[in-house]
């Protein structure tokens, strides 16, 4: 991966990373103030006592891999995904700590103080999980979406001072899988997300 171009905004991050002080943080708060919590969709808290804490220094993005039809009730999946999780795989919660709707509505599913689970080898604790439904090996993702994963990616970066070099996906991790789709990968792989998020931050930080 070329990352002359992610060099090059480095320092936009490390002005913006000030989240709380920055004169322009307001921005960013209204992103978390936006995120639809667990209760509001029907979800219920995960087991503190099982739960596998962590510090967020990775920002690391998925696909649901399966097709998502427009009409879909979002909640109803969610509630469906929390259920799978735990009776079928056995997991503490939902493996994604936000799940991003067709409307690029964000959700909040596993609480981001607990490290995530993934079928895959690598070790997802210390990543943020974000997952974007549709499988974007079939579908392309809509600017909803992509505008919400900058957002989110913006708030998080600020939030817990991840580094863009650190905004990667999946099977940036792991060789044993696709995702998030080769029609999302490409916005990683371009660098497009590492843009976007560092000239937000820099808004951000220009109080615009």
């Amino acid at each position: 991966m070329n990352l002359a171009p992610v060099t090059r905004f480095c320092a936009f991050l490390a002005l913006a990373c000030s989240f709380a002080s920055a004169h322009g943080a307001d921005a960013l708060v209204d992103v978390e103030r936006a995120i639809v919590p667990v209760a509001s969709w029907g979800g219920t808290p995960s087991d503190e006592a099982k739960a596998r804490r962590h510090r967020i220094s990775h920002i690391t993005l998925h696909h649901q891999g399966e097709p998502f039809k427009p009409g879909t009730d979002p909640q109803a999946y969610l509630r469906r995904l929390q259920s799978w999780s735990r009776a079928e795989k056995g997991w503490l919660d939902i493996p994604y700590h936000y799940v991003i709707d067709l409307d690029g509505r964000i959700y909040g599913a596993r609480d981001i103080a607990y490290a995530g689970d993934t079928n895959t080898e690598y070790d997802p604790k210390g990543h943020a999980l974000i997952e974007v439904v549709g499988n974007f090996e079939e579908v392309e993702p809509n600017q909803q979406q992509l505008d919400a994963v900058v957002s989110l990616m913006a708030m998080l970066a600020a939030k817990h001072q991840v580094s863009l070099d650190d905004i990667q996906s999946h099977r940036d991790y792991s060789d044993k899988t696709v995702c998030p789709g080769e029609n999302l990968y490409r916005y990683v792989k371009d660098d497009y997300f590492r843009h976007k998020v560092a000239l937000r931050l820099a808004q951000v930080q220009a109080g615009k």
